[in-house]
Formats: C-alpha cells, sequence, structure tokens
C-alpha cells in the first residue's frame, strides 16, 4: 500500500472521519512544509508520552494532579461525574461549573459490553471519600446509555453520605451528545438539574 492510501486508511478511523474527509486531510498534509509535519507528528507522538491520567479524577493533564484539582479556586465541595474527557472539555469551556470533576473513562453501554468496571467504580468511591462533597452531579448524556450509566452511578453512591445527588436537567436534546451541547443549552442543562437523594 502506498503512504498516501495508508494514510488515509488511518485518518478513516478517526470519529466521524469518512473516507472524503480523510482525502482532504491527507492532501492538505501533502501541501504542508516538512517542519509543520514534523511538528504535527511530534504533537502525536507525544499524546501519550506528555499527558498523565490524573491519580484524583480520572482526567487527562500535563501534571498529575490535573490542573482542575490542584486549582485552589475550584470548588470543593460539589463533584460532577461525568463519562469522558470530551464532556469534561465541553462543561470547562462553556465556563458555567467551577467545582471538581469525576471521569468515568468512556460510556457505559453494557450492549456495547462497556461496563462500569469494579476498578472504576472503587476509584469513584475513593475520590469521593476523600473529598466528602456536599453534592455530586451526574452528567451523563441524555439517551438510554446515559440512564444506564445514571443507575448504575446512583448503585455505586449508595452509603457514600453524599448529601446531595443531582442529575442534569433534559435541556439536552434526547439522544443528543453532551460533547455537541451549545453554551445555553448546556447552562440550562446544569441549571435545572434535580435532586435525586
Amino acid at each position: 500500500m502506498d503512504p498516501l492510501n495508508e494514510l488515509v486508511s488511518s485518518l478513516k478511523k478517526f470519529p466521524g472521519i469518512g473516507l472524503k474527509s480523510a482525502r482532504r486531510i491527507a492532501y492538505y498534509l501533502m501541501r504542508q512544509d516538512t517542519p509543520e509535519l514534523e511538528r504535527l507528528g511530534s504533537l502525536i507522538a507525544g499524546l501519550k508520552k506528555d499527558l498523565y491520567t490524573c491519580s484524583q479524577c480520572g482526567n487527562v493533564s500535563p501534571q498529575d494532579p490535573c490542573t482542575i484539582c490542584s486549582d485552589p479556586l475550584r470548588k470543593k465541595d460539589t463533584l460532577c461525574i461525568v463519562e469522558d474527557i470530551e464532556a469534561l472539555s465541553v462543561f470547562e469551556q462553556a465556563g458555567i461549573y467551577n467545582g471538581l470533576y469525576h471521569v468515568l473513562g468512556g460510556r457505559i453501554s453494557p450492549a456495547s459490553g462497556n461496563d462500569l468496571s469494579d476498578e472504576a467504580a472503587e476509584f469513584l468511591r475513593q475520590h469521593i471519600m476523600k473529598l466528602r462533597p456536599s453534592e455530586v452531579i451526574i452528567a451523563t448524556t441524555p439517551r438510554i446509555e446515559g440512564d444506564i450509566a445514571y443507575y448504575t452511578l446512583l448503585d455505586v453512591l449508595q452509603g457514600s453520605h453524599v448529601k446531595k445527588i443531582t442529575r442534569l436537567a433534559y435541556g439536552l436534546p434526547l439522544g443528543g451528545s453532551i460533547e455537541f451541547a451549545d453554551r445555553v443549552t448546556l447552562h440550562s442543562a446544569l441549571e435545572g438539574r434535580r435532586q435525586i437523594m
């Protein structure tokens, strides 16, 4: 296989990238000068080497603990549980939440074989025991998998002595994804959360 077709095949594996988009990206890269391609290659190669998984919350950051967990200005009494770092970054870009996070590390979807592992559940329990937040916000995507994740998390949180457990309101479209929510919709969902325990 020639390098161009190999690159196109690799790019097609990216989420949301089809054959046409992969070709456009490959042709764009061919027009770049060598230093820019080397810089891009170095950035990609450094993703695993230069980033750490936060030992406190599961976020990805150039440091451990991550910049959010180590920020003294963050509210320590509120913990928002998100499915992945994409959802966390959407909250951060919107600038509407100033508490701490817990990243599950992926969507919970038993139909796809993605259950919350015992290790992930214990990591969450330990985080809550150490932090002792007054409120835990469950911020799962509003679809069937998000509902399954929500009920799974309720089971994990049983006996955690958290005073208040809330869930994002359904300002987010059913079947939608947190990653694609705009600031206003995300803000409405966060403000309209309701207490469940």
